[in-house]
């Protein structure tokens, strides 16, 4: 077992020690990340992504964003826009390094992605298997839906028709749960948002997202409940070391206000995560960190007193029972697992340090060929370590049927798994089942009108007769005594209804923003039956002649704006407000609307000059953003 334990040490060091190098290796990557100066060549985006992720994963952001920064001097336009949105991740980690905190850690465990979840302290049977009512397809990162028996509110992730993964929430309202709605739009991004979780007292939800202002993989978010606006606040990413540039989910404060508890792959196996349990602090203290050697030390989460070391052992055999040889079997099971796992991981790393290889330059090729065949002589002695512990394991079972003890290997693994704990650590991470399949009455969500204009078997009426401000088309149908049918709108959508001035029912069809636009579907109207049809026009809910939109068309230029919600919910920092001076010359204003604090700038004249200066200030590292119209228009300058 000593033997196991100090091999598994020595090798984990040594990779440590080989990840160190590689690293410094890379940190001179101008001649693999970009082409010579002065060419003009399409930038292998797969290629530079391998090279700064290496980078980026050793928490050198400033050398990340130098190395994309280069390659977009020489990128053509199609790679550019990629580029640019790799950089903003780096340059996303290097802003939050100025604000890490230092929790204690207690402990520290790995477990299979497949199920790590059910290693939480959260009782038997709340964790349900995917596919279920809310969740119709698993994928590589959640398998199961939280689900409570006693929940009266439920929060879950659910992939949308496009198949990115969003979270919904519905309430228990008397004998039915309420229709799944989408949270806020600040929470949800365009890419996946995974494992939502309460705290104990509903005050803050906790989840995981990849598209939110992150540092690249899934990143740790919370965000507060706003009693004034009843409604969950601004997400704020969690920072180092609860989100890192690798993959971090399923954050939660325990319910007896002990400890914070998330899970992360930044230190296991493509298969595999660790559980952090850290000492709960309600007011952390935050400080920047600029060396990233000690970010890196930060973020790898030593539990306090045994720095280095994973409690991959535990207390295995605890709860099998007095017999002694039984539970060295166990243990013996669980070193074998352990081992098989190791040579997978070590054997991983061989395969990306060759892939390093193939792409280096002829000066780093001598030290990575080195590095290469040092590793290849340690993988035998894991080997031999492995079929070692098989024989014994074997000799021992032989052992059992001599003595007539039957022994049922796969329910022993199951008894062993139920509590797996470092023995020092004072924490017992403790296996719970999983709950039962689930079935409840949920209202079906009403669909949102869809007015854009279509023609449908069936038409539709307008749900809102009010036209929308500045200047609209329609085509009018037809005028009626009495008020039409369906059949008689035959399926064009949407169809709105007005009173004329002699009273009649005056029927009109879409809502088009240019006379170019109405024009392009007026003859499907007419072969759609309505051969009388016309177009008209409003100017702020007010009939105007055709010709005169047309003229006001010609002489408007709509105005918008960009608006920036700070990372805390308050105020711009002052880096932050640097950058905005830098990326514009237009106002800008903060703004309160029912609780919510953002920051305006602009208007400006035009969608692509707004969306220029947000693309701009996402590549800098603001990344809460969104362009809007400013509900206004100006006439062009003759």
């Amino acid at each position: 077992m000593t033997f196991e334990r100090d091999l598994g040490l020595k090798l984990k060091q040594y990779m440590s020690f080989l990840a160190a190098a590689a690293v410094c290796c890379f940190i001179s990557v101008s001649a693999l990340a970009y082409p010579a100066s002065g060419d003009s060549l399409k930038v292998d985006i797969r290629a530079l992504k391998a090279k700064t992720d290496l980078l980026m994963k050793s928490y050198r952001f400033s050398d990340a964003v130098e190395v994309f920064l280069k390659a977009e001097d020489n990128a053509d336009s199609t790679s550019r826009a990629e580029i640019d949105r790799l950089m903003a991740q780096a340059q996303n980690g290097e802003s939050m390094t100025g604000f890490c905190c230092s929790p204690v850690v207690v402990a520290r465990q790995r477990f299979p992605l497949k199920d790590f979840f059910l290693y939480y302290p959260l009782g038997d049977g709340v964790w349900r298997s995917v596919p279920n009512q809310l969740d119709k397809k698993a994928d590589e990162k959640v398998s199961a839906t939280f689900v409570p028996e006693d929940a009266d509110v439920l929060y879950w992730s659910s992939e949308d028709q496009e198949g990115i993964r969003n979270i919904y929430r519905s309430e228990y309202q008397d004998t039915i749960w309420s229709a799944p709605g989408l949270l806020s739009e600040q929470m949800t991004s365009d890419d996946n948002e995974i494992y939502p979780m309460l705290s104990p007292d509903g005050s803050q939800l906790f989840f995981a997202s990849k598209g939110l202002y992150g540092m690249g993989g899934y990143d740790l978010y919370v965000a507060d409940w706003d009693y004034e606006l009843n409604d969950w606040g601004l997400p704020v990413n969690m920072g180092f070391p609860f989100s890192s540039p690798y993959n971090d989910y399923l954050f939660i404060n325990t319910d007896d206000g002990q400890y914070s508890i998330f899970a992360s792959d930044r230190n296991s196996p493509a298969d595999s995560v660790d559980i952090y349990v850290l000492e709960y602090d309600s007011m952390p203290v935050r400080k920047a960190i600029d060396s990233p050697e000690e970010i890196e030390k930060l973020c790898r989460l030593d539990p306090a007193g045994d720095a280095g070391h994973i409690h991959s052992d535990g207390d295995s055999g605890k709860g099998l029972g007095e017999n002694d040889e039984i539970r060295h079997y166990a243990e013996m099971l669980g070193n074998v697992r352990n081992i098989r796992e190791s040579i997978a991981s070590f054997s991983r790393s061989m395969d990306e340090c060759r892939n390093r290889l193939a792409d280096a330059p002829d000066s780093l090729k001598a030290s990575l060929s080195a590095e290469i065949l040092s590793m290849e002589a340690a993988l035998p002695v894991l080997q031999d370590s492995l079929l070692r512990q098989t024989r014994a394991i074997q000799q021992l079972e032989m052992s059992f049927l001599r003595s007539g003890v039957v022994i049922d290997p796969e329910s022993l693994q199951r008894e062993t798994e139920r509590e797996v704990v470092g023995s020092d650590s004072g924490f017992r991470f403790t296996r719970h089942r999983m709950g039962p399949s689930f079935s409840f009455e949920m209202k079906s969500p009403e669909p949102e009108f869809d007015y854009s204009f279509q023609i449908l078997p069936e038409g539709r009426f307008a749900l809102d007769n009010t036209l929308p401000d500045g200047l609209v088309y329609q085509i009018q149908l037809f005028a009626l005594s009495s008020k039409a049918t369906v059949k008689q709108i035959k399926g064009l959508s949407p169809v709105f209804e007005r009173r004329g001035k002699t009273g009649k029912y005056v029927y009109s069809a879409g809502l088009f923003k240019s006379y170019k636009d109405v024009l392009s579907n007026l003859n499907k109207v007419k072969r759609a039956g309505f051969r009388d049809a016309i177009i008209v026009a409003f100017l702020d809910g007010s009939p105007v002649t055709v010709t005169k939109a047309r003229t006001l068309e010609k002489s408007m230029r709509e105005l918008f704006i960009v608006r920036i919600f700070p990372a805390d919910g308050n105020s711009l920092n002052d880096k932050e407000l640097a950058i905005v001076k830098v990326a514009t010359e237009a106002d800008m204003s903060r703004s309160l609307e029912d609780g919510v604090v953002s920051y305006i700038i602009g208007p400006v004249d035009g969608r692509d000059e707004a969306e220029r200066i947000a693309a701009t200030l996402k590549i800098s590292g603001i990344g809460n953003l969104r362009v809007e119209s400013a509900g206004m228009k100006i006439a062009n300058e003759d």
